[in-house]
């Protein structure tokens, strides 16, 4: 009996902390929103103003909600340019603020919308500011002490334990391990790191008998019945099971090529973009609409943009590049130029984060992707989905296949403008930088759904608001 395979798709159902957290932290804010109106209103009570549309108070509500997601409030612990999550908060509902006022004092047609605007904008705006910055203090609390107590018990060592012990340090800063291998197994990498336990697989049954936050089975040789029924105590106590490249899909939302076998892939659910036709076309048309909508809107900025280009650098303010599309075919690629006119002069290069080739325009350009914008015209033509792993020049592809495993499955789906691993990881220019980043893409290619589109759409917005752009 190979464990592997019966347990593989146990984690995908299970909710991860992170996860809860996030959806605790959104209703907290509408608790907040709901506690914060109602206690202003309330208190002007005797001025009438419970009468006001109703719009205005769910513009409001909307406008802070977006607000605290593009600030990416929803990750309390992380930084971003030095500010925590109560710093980002404060600006950010100082933003909405005025926008709120802006909007107001362009509708305004009374004096209810004028005192609106004093008597419960204001209050109600302080008063969230303080509940959802209490909140995110809680929140990290509550999520270091989780870190803190989880503890894994990883059962057999290879070369993909020691992997997954290493990205399970790097991500998890309070977390342990206990690692149960044969005598033969190697795995002095991680025996000296004082959060990693090592002892052997046959002590199975004592480390059943304590509490887990999860068990991984990484053997590679099949377990004896007595293991594998002490392991179903576990599952039937509530421990979750995983094997390796599925915890690594519920903790941290990717799929390492080189913890990935071909029994896995086959056995494995998802990948409805590609079984599906009916997904296929509901994308497709919803690329041309979108597309076509961001075209018309986004004209007048595209065509500043090109006269931006011309008068910063000589040469044409669009670019074109041989990119690999859909099943290895390849296409011609459209952006507006951001280097310098013969920045290829010695060759195929990658692109780096300071690169010397880039204009000072185009830096601009790619800080807020401005320079993606022509590639609507791609999506149109078919070639491009609007969201997709992004395409490689076939230069790169050549090194790239032969050095990263399963690299090639990127192109079972067309390429994007944006795509998972745009919105997950910073830039990179290495070959490293491309397993981790095909590591996103594989999760987006098996995990594939209208709403995780809609979540890399809502993400881009958060990277390009706060520069993080590549």
């Amino acid at each position: 009996m190979q464990i592997t395979l019966s347990v593989s798709n146990q984690g995908s159902k299970l909710p991860q902390t992170h996860n809860i957290l996030c959806i605790l932290l959104l209703l907290g804010d509408i608790v907040g929103l709901v506690l914060s109106l109602s206690l202003t209103f309330w208190i002007n009570w005797d001025k009438n103003l419970n009468t006001v549309d109703p719009f205005v108070n769910l513009l409001f509500c909307l406008l802070v909600i977006t607000g605290l997601y593009l600030a990416d409030t929803y990750h309390p612990d992380s930084q971003i340019s030095g500010l925590r999550a109560p710093a980002r908060i404060l600006i950010t509902n100082v933003v909405v603020g005025c926008i709120l006022f802006v909007i107001l004092h362009i509708i305004e047609n009374g004096e209810k919308l004028a005192l609106w605007k004093w008597q419960i904008l204001l209050p109600s705006l302080s008063i969230l500011t303080i509940w959802t910055i209490c909140l995110r203090i809680w929140a990290v609390k509550w999520a270091r002490s989780q870190a803190q107590n989880s503890r894994w018990l990883i059962v057999g060592a290879n070369k993909e334990t020691i992997e997954f012990g290493k990205t399970f340090l790097q991500h998890n800063s309070l977390g342990r391990l206990v690692i149960l291998a044969t005598p033969d197994q190697n795995t002095h990498e991680l025996a000296n790191n004082h959060r990693i336990c090592v002892t052997n697989l046959y002590d199975l049954p004592q480390w059943t008998q304590q509490a887990w936050s999860g068990v991984v089975v990484a053997t590679p040789t099949e377990l004896s019945d007595i293991q594998v029924q002490q392991l179903m105590q576990l599952r039937l106590a509530g421990v979750p099971i995983y094997g390796i490249p599925d915890i690594c899909e519920n903790l941290w939302y990717k799929l390492p090529s080189s913890l990935l076998q071909d029994n896995w892939l086959v056995f494995s659910a998802g990948y409805h973009l590609t079984s599906s036709s009916i997904s296929q076309k509901i994308k497709r048309v919803t690329d041309i609409i979108l597309a076509s909508l961001l075209f018309l809107g986004l004209f007048p900025l595209m065509l500043l943009t090109a006269l931006a280009i011309k008068l910063d650098s000589p040469g044409s303010f669009f670019y074109s590049q041989v990119r690999t599309g859909l099943k290895g075919q390849t296409f011609r690629v459209y952006k507006f130029r951001s280097m310098y006119q013969d920045a290829e002069k010695r060759g195929v290069q990658w692109a780096h984060e300071d690169d010397p080739r880039i204009t000072r325009v185009g830096r601009w350009l790619r800080l807020l992707r401005i320079d993606e914008l022509p590639q609507i015209f791609n999506v149109l033509s078919g070639e491009m989905s609007l969201i997709g792993p992004r395409p490689e020049r076939p230069e790169f592809d050549i090194k790239l296949r032969q050095e990263i495993p399963y690299y090639d499955l990127r192109y079972i789906v067309k390429p994007g403008i944006t795509g998972w691993a745009q919105v997950m990881y910073p830039y990179g220019a290495s070959v490293e930088d491309a397993y981790e980043k095909l590591a996103y893409d594989l999760y987006y290619i098996k995990n594939y759904s209208p709403f995780l589109d809609l979540a890399i759409a809502f993400k881009t917005i958060r990277v390009v608001l706060l520069g993080k752009g590549r």
